[in-house]
């Protein structure tokens, strides 16, 4: 039972890391069980450079395929004779033919001799017309010429005729009107002319449907291929250059390797290889994660984002693959990927992530190099802008810079590869535009995941930092002198950690929210107090040190109230540490030495992170020196390193990432800023 019970300790001590290597385990099958089946054409060539690999004899026979550009003259050349198909519907002539027998009857009924002779007229008029054909218009017409050709299909006989050779309803109207006006009665023949009109029926429709078969069989016919190489029949020679016949030979043999490679090679083969490559690259990513960025490894929530994300896009990729893959993968917006990472995470996972995500692409696609190469300089671009600038215009920025990077690249690659101009498609330089305009989803997925994961970004910090948001406003309004207090501090926090490296415009927006639990009793706090009266005198030193410690405990509560992020409420929470109130600790010792210590200590946590630590020092430091009354240079520095050495010693920072060179270099500047706050000047000797 010991052991079990060990065992079932060690679990619960360590499910966080299970949980982390379940994910880099489950994200290992969907990459393989998504990635294709396909063996992968080893040989790396371009056209008009020399074969670099050894001699390459034809491992199975396999067809020549065409270029596009041969096949696309083919097939227009073969349309070329395909003309649209009309269809005369001879039920409809029918129809209008009785239809005329019955109105010749009704008119002419008192004069049967008249009817038949007049009727025999009309019919032979009728006959005439109908035989040729009234068109029913149709939009394709529109672009017609009378002597373009046209195929007539009545009752199953084709006629190859001129659009000119059918009658439009208006031209068969007036050769029924030039027929009629021959008769003599002018009355009769009125009547005949309406009679013949009214009857006369649309019967030549266009055929959508066999006009597409019509083309579908001619393109059928235009073969795909000109030749064939037979198995062990040469290819290409070491060192020999790849000539356009070459090309189009080792073309074809790629497109065929992939359907004679489920015969040569087992697919089991192929799937525990492609399990064991990804495997490698994962596990080198997770061992990367935990060694190199631990801090972000701590995080499940980072992990679980940044796996999800390169899920999302390594799939969309290998599923491109079974469409255009050119095309797709042009528009498949990738650089949303490193714009994510770089608002949420540092330079080295971008990067690494970056790198490790395009080789996993790489494995399953054609030209691998080609693909990597391109973006790979695509997605350094994010990298260049938004780690100096994170606002929206750099977004806007690295989009268009996305954009020129991709045709830039593709134009250098069509000269390298396909060796002119003539291969240069604005299709593609379409989907690139299209890829960049997409890149700009970023900026909604950025609030989305903030919102999913509890992220800050800097757009949200910036706007938090506004001194109109209610709660700051509110500070302002009711507490100014703490509020002037955060400014100072907040200033100072900054410039800080600008010399010593970290998340600037996070301390800074932490600290203009540190003190705002002093909203719940303001006079309690020296820098509000406006008079000679302290409500401080009324109390016990242990009930005011509890006041002055309640204020971390409702700048949470108050953060809470008004949704400020969690990473801004770090700052509220440990800005006094597991520090003592000092002021009347003291007082309390003088008057009770075996006082409870724990009433006068703030509860922590200690601060765990560069950006927190130096807050605790900057406010500190500026509370304690509006104190000072004589402020020179000699007392400013003397309180600096007395109050950053004390905290260090009393293993403040023992949760953070400074260093004492960190430390040397926050008080060099915290004294120069001090010295310019209070305006003291350097005395030099006479």
């Amino acid at each position: 039972m010991s052991s079990i019970n060990k065992f079932f300790s060690l679990i619960r001590h360590s499910y966080g890391t299970i949980f982390k290597v379940s994910l880099f385990v489950a994200f290992i099958i969907i990459v393989v069980w998504q990635m294709p089946r396909t063996m992968m054409f080893k040989y790396e060539y371009q056209r008009s450079v020399p074969w670099k690999h050894a001699t390459l004899y034809a491992p199975f026979d396999f067809a020549v395929y065409k270029d596009d550009d041969k096949l696309k003259a083919e097939r227009e050349e073969a349309l070329r004779d395909i003309y649209p198909i009309f269809v005369m519907d001879e039920s409809l002539t029918k129809d209008g033919r009785d239809a005329l027998v019955d109105d010749i009857k009704t008119y002419f009924k008192s004069n049967e001799t008249d009817g038949v002779a007049y009727g025999k007229m009309a019919l032979k008029i009728y006959d005439t017309i109908e035989k040729i054909g009234v068109m029913s218009h149709h939009p394709i017409l529109d672009a017609m010429k009378n002597d373009d050709n046209i195929v007539l299909l009545v009752n199953r006989v084709v006629n190859n005729i001129s659009v000119g050779d059918v009658l439009t309803l208006q031209k068969a109207s007036d050769i029924v009107s030039d027929k009629v006006a021959s008769i003599g009665n002018a009355s009769v023949s009125a009547v005949l002319n309406r009679i013949i009109i009214n009857s006369l029926r649309q019967n030549v429709f266009y055929s959508d449907e066999l006009t597409k078969q019509s083309r579908a069989k001619a393109l059928s016919e235009v073969s795909l291929t000109y030749g064939m190489v037979q198995k062990d029949e040469l290819i290409i020679s070491e060192n020999e250059i790849v000539n356009d016949d070459k090309f189009m030979i080792l073309n074809s043999l790629q497109k065929e390797y992939n359907i004679h490679a489920s015969s040569l090679f087992s697919k089991n083969y192929l799937l525990f290889g492609q399990f064991v490559m990804v495997a490698v690259i994962v596990i080198m990513m997770f061992l990367m994660f935990k060694t190199v960025t631990p801090l972000f490894y701590a995080e499940t929530k980072s992990v679980v984002l940044v796996l999800l994300l390169m899920t999302i896009f390594v799939i969309s990729y290998f599923l491109a693959l079974k469409f255009d893959f050119e095309f797709v993968s042009s528009v498949i917006p990738i650089v949303i990927l490193p714009m994510l990472l770089m608002s949420f995470f540092d330079v080295r996972i971008t990067f690494t992530v970056n790198v490790l995500v395009l080789i996993l692409i790489s494995f399953a696609i054609p030209n691998p190099f080609r693909f990597f190469f391109t973006q790979m300089f695509v997605m350094m671009i994010p990298i260049f802008i938004l780690n100096k600038y994170r606002n929206r215009y750099a977004y806007m920025l690295t989009s268009a810079a996305v954009f020129v990077t991709y045709f830039v690249l593709y134009l250098g690659s069509v000269l390298v590869y396909d060796g002119g101009f003539n291969m240069l498609s604005f299709r593609v330089v379409g989907a690139f535009f299209l890829n960049a305009l997409l890149s700009l989803m970023a900026l909604p997925l950025i609030f989305l995941i903030e919102r999913l994961f509890g992220y800050v970004t800097n757009m949200t910090l910036l706007e938090l930092s506004n001194t109109n948001t209610p709660l700051l406003r509110r500070l302002a309004t009711e507490a100014p002198g703490t509020f002037q207090h955060t400014m100072l501090v907040a200033d100072i926090c900054e410039e800080l950690i600008r010399a010593v490296g970290g998340n600037a415009l996070l301390g800074r927006t932490g600290a203009m929210y540190h003190d705002v639990g002093k909203l719940k009793s303001p006079l309690f706090f020296v820098e509000n107090q406006n008079s000679k009266f302290n409500p401080h005198d009324e109390y016990s030193y242990s009930e005011s040190a509890q006041i002055i410690i309640g204020h971390v405990l409702s700048g949470i509560e108050l953060c809470h109230e008004y949704n400020v992020p969690e990473e801004i409420i770090d700052f509220v929470r440990t800005h006094h540490g597991t520090r003592f109130t000092y002021y009347f600790y003291n007082k309390e010792k003088e008057i009770n030495p075996n006082f409870d210590e724990s009433e006068f200590r703030y509860h922590g946590p200690n601060p765990f992170s560069k950006e927190t630590a130096i807050l605790m020092i900057a406010d500190s430091v500026e509370a304690a020196s509006r104190s000072v009354k004589n402020k020179d240079a000699g007392t400013l520095e003397a309180l600096v390193e007395n109050l950053v050495d004390g905290q260090a010693n009393s293993g403040q920072f023992l949760n953070t990432d400074l260093t004492q060179r960190d430390l040397i270099t926050i008080k060099k500047v915290l004294k120069k800023k001090l010295m310019s706050i209070y305006h003291v000047r350097i005395e030099y000797p006479e």
